[in-house]
């Protein structure tokens, strides 16, 4: 499956984005979809994935202020992101798992200024 990120942009520091992944393919067929960040000279690390039966599960770091929605009807996941801090500036990126095969999109910058 094919991934396409968009939303990304830059924002004030207690403001919010949504961010979008949208599929080539039918979400339903995949076993998750999820986000990930990496910030500048950091590893890249986990954010928030949906299963392909709804459930959720976030990072400490995100918990009560991400939130990671799905429409099928477009084949498309979200990150709604509230109350940014400074220290969720990164590039995010969605992937896919399906059939044991990772599937990630090309990243989209988010920058939270002070």
């Amino acid at each position: 499956v094919q991934l396409q990120a968009s939303g990304g942009g830059l924002v004030q520091a207690g403001g919010s984005l949504r961010l979008s992944c949208a599929a080539s393919g039918s979400i339903n067929s995949l076993n998750y979809m999820g986000w990930y960040r990496q910030a500048p000279g950091k590893q890249r690390e986990f954010v928030a994935l949906m299963s392909n039966m709804g459930s959720t599960i976030y990072a400490d770091s995100v918990r009560g202020r991400f939130t990671v929605s799905r429409d099928n009807a477009i084949d498309t996941i979200y990150l709604q992101m509230h109350s940014l801090k400074v220290e969720d500036t990164a590039v995010y990126y969605c992937n896919a798992a399906q059939s044991g095969r990772i599937s990630w999109g090309q990243g989209t910058q988010v920058t939270v200024s002070s």
